[in-house]
């Protein structure tokens, strides 16, 4: 039976324009905070700092249509830039903070970025010392002036943290450049001249090609999956968000902060990367209702030596996403944590990025043994791969979309978008799934080879190709496996050249020096030959198999 669904009251809007009117209606409640900064905004001092970027983007003469990459982890300045950029009309790039150089090039390269906005550092990875090497032109250059051959449109760099390197600005010297060239009236004549349907933003998901693709998806895109999924949660005002997952991540931006400003809710960062101990704090401390993660995290929390002593009892709802989710974790989310309402959600980024989520009235077996039903507004349906033919309830089929949040499409690249999105308008999302009899469904598997480690989508081919740039390595596969922490973990069999000698840990050093560190494998294997089919193909699902006999792992049963 069809529900009538209230009017969404942000469909028709901008990003800046819902949160003008969240910050209108509660102003003193709060927006954002961070416990280990001590930071803590209201919505109207959230929406002033909001405008004051605004204006700094276009005192470097940043304008509509403009990309501007920000790589960093959770600090404030990030939340800032991603409303401040959907004012002025400028397009975010999300980079992922655990990408290294070769994967940062391609990304500034590819997006056609005018600025790029970074933190110093992040564990061990020295972000200036990163870009140096990437775009070496920096260093000799005036701010703003900035002319590398291999990023054309690159023409800023902004800290966001730390010393400014040679050839950058600071964070802090943007705004005044801001408070210096432009008067306020200014932003609300450019504001009133955006479209929902304008591209806002620019997510990177990987590709079967070995690099990312890029997904561009609009102001209704992100604010209507905002709107429902806030709704699925029936969040509100008195809510207070613990978003401990990453804001590069859709989860992290639209799932978590934007779908705070629609409903009006707090957002509590409890550090700038995921830590358990950090995140059962936040959410103590600030009597968080809400609390979000992929199993992984939850998993960890469950875990951690202080769970036993935290008070946890204003939790009520939140989101397990991002890979497929344990039944028996989510079991315990509900028991122990006491998110009673807990929801499982599944989506891509391609779909901006739910499409389907469990709703806080469902009982119990579907919340924790299915990923839900559709959003509102969104149709779905499960197609037989190869023929196309559209199947029933109880059959295994490709697992289609078409509404609200299909993504624009793959920036530059026509090919990749008409592959994912049919004539028709279905988003194909390369998932396998069933459909209960009462509208809920199930994921079954992969069409596509992907490997899903902690919320991370990885895919095999690129770590394949990059390996094949070793001097020694003849052939490789790369394969996902169980694992209890992380659900999936990669494995690379390889096979050397004659006469070459390698060892397991200087194949992942080798990886460790180029790739992110969710992308090194955990386990390496030497081999002499590949199971193949007649026609050479290697079958993975046997590397899998024997893997999983070898290292007595089991499969966890997910939704």
């Amino acid at each position: 039976m069809t529900q009538t669904q209230p009017q969404p009251w942000v469909d028709g809007l901008t990003i800046w324009r819902v949160l003008a009117a969240t910050a209108s209606r509660f102003g003193q409640q709060d927006a954002l905070v961070f416990p280990a900064l001590n930071l803590r905004w209201t919505y109207a001092e959230f929406l002033r700092r909001v405008d004051e970027a605004a204006a700094g983007l276009l005192g470097l003469g940043l304008a509509r249509g403009d990309h501007v990459a920000v790589w960093a982890t959770n600090v404030p300045e990030w939340v800032v830039l991603q409303f401040a950029t959907a004012r002025i009309g400028a397009v975010l790039v999300t980079i992922n903070p655990a990408y290294r150089e070769h994967e940062l090039r391609y990304v500034l390269a590819q997006s056609d970025a005018a600025a790029l906005f970074l933190v110093d550092r992040f564990k061990t990875s020295d972000y200036f010392a990163i870009l140096a090497n990437a775009v070496p032109e920096l260093a000799g250059s005036q701010p703003g002036r900035l002319a590398a051959a291999e990023f054309p449109c690159l023409r800023w760099v902004v800290s966001l943290r730390g010393s400014s390197p040679s050839g950058a600005i600071s964070f802090d010297e943007m705004l005044a450049r801001g408070r210096a060239l432009l008067p306020p009236p200014e932003l609300d004549s450019l504001e009133s001249s955006l479209s929902p349907q304008d591209p806002i933003n620019i997510q990177y998901t990987s590709g079967t090609t070995g690099f990312p693709k890029a997904a561009t998806l609009s102001h209704r895109n992100l604010l209507l999956n905002a709107y429902y999924v806030g709704e699925c949660q029936r969040l509100g005002p008195a809510d207070r968000m613990c978003i401990p997952v990453p804001f590069y991540h859709c989860f992290g931006c639209v799932l978590g902060t934007l779908c705070a400003v629609v409903h009006g809710a707090a957002m509590i960062i409890p550090a700038d990367a995921f830590h358990a101990t950090a995140t059962l704090e936040a959410i103590e401390r600030e009597r968080a209702t809400v609390i979000y993660g992929v199993p992984t995290m939850f998993i960890a929390e469950l875990q951690d030596a202080s769970f036993g002593r935290r008070d946890l009892r204003s939790l009520r709802t939140g989101i397990m996403a991002g890979s497929p989710c344990p039944i028996e974790v989510m079991r315990q989310v509900v028991e122990r944590m006491g998110a009673s309402q807990m929801t499982i959600a599944y989506g891509q980024t391609e779909a901006s990025p739910v499409i389907t989520q469990t709703r806080v009235d469902d009982p119990l077996e579907l919340r924790v043994e299915t990923v839900g039903r559709p959003l509102p507004g969104v149709e779905v349906k499960l197609v037989e791969p190869g023929t196309g033919r559209t199947l029933g309830d109880n059959e295994q089929g490709e697992l289609c979309a078409r509404g609200h949040v299909v993504m624009l499409g793959y920036y530059k690249n026509p090919e990749a978008t008409a592959e994912a999105i049919d004539a028709e308008g279905w988003l194909h999302t390369g998932d396998l799934a069933t459909r209960l009899s009462n509208g809920y469904y199930k994921i079954t598997g992969r069409i596509k080879d992907m490997v899903i480690r902690g919320g991370e989508n990885i895919y095999p081919r690129e770590i394949e190709e990059f390996l094949y740039t070793h001097p020694a390595i003849e052939q490789a596969a790369v394969v996902g496996v169980p694992d209890p922490k992380y659900v999936e973990e990669l494995c690379a069999w390889i096979k050397l050249k004659a006469g070459q000698v390698l060892t397991e840990e200087e194949v992942r050093e080798f990886c460790r020096g180029h790739l992110a560190h969710y992308k090194v494998p955990r386990y390496v294997r030497f081999v002499d030959a590949f199971p193949q089919t007649v026609t050479g193909k290697i079958q993975k699902f046997r590397i899998r198999e024997q893997m999983m006999q070898e290292l007595g792992l089991q499969e966890q049963r997910t939704a």
